[in-house]
């Protein structure tokens, strides 16, 4: 498919949905988190689509919005899409888990969870997994200061 025909298929799901190219080769659709699971589930359960395989999913501090954006291919079907969710709550920031819809995504999580701070509901697993448990705070974070571990050039 196209990204075109993706597009066209993804738009279909729910009003509002945000897509663009910005400069890559995959499509690219910003979803509300409350959306998140249900449009990960049929990205994976639509047969035309058949994203079985999430290849990325990688942490973001946009500075007021802290997100995440997963990259999906189907292997199948050759063709990727680029899904992004935000939340605007830095203090508490929480999506729901897509672990169970791509197994890749487990540690993918965990690894956000440490470098960025956001909770995935339901996770099965939400810990640190490079960080020791006592760490304070988030180190991919903008707003993230440590005057002990800084490198100073």
């Amino acid at each position: 498919m196209t990204n075109q025909e993706i597009q066209e298929t993804i738009s279909k799901w729910k009003e509002g949905l945000e897509f663009s190219e910005e400069e890559s080769e995959f499509l690219n659709v910003t979803v509300d988190k409350e959306d998140l699971r249900e449009i990960s589930k049929k990205l994976r359960d639509t047969p035309e689509l058949d994203f079985d395989y999430m290849f990325c999913l990688t942490g973001i501090d946009w500075g007021e919005e802290m997100g995440v954006i997963y990259h999906l291919e189907s292997i199948e079907k050759n063709h990727c899409v680029v899904v992004k969710v935000k939340t605007s709550d830095r203090e508490n920031p929480v999506l729901d888990t897509v672990s169970d819809i791509w197994r890749t995504a487990e540690f993918h999580e965990m690894e956000v969870f440490d470098f960025f701070g956001i909770r995935f509901n339901d996770h099965p697993n939400m810990k640190r997994l490079f960080l020791p448990p006592e760490w304070e705070g988030y180190p991919l974070r903008k707003d993230y200061e440590d005057e002990v571990n800084m490198v100073i050039k």
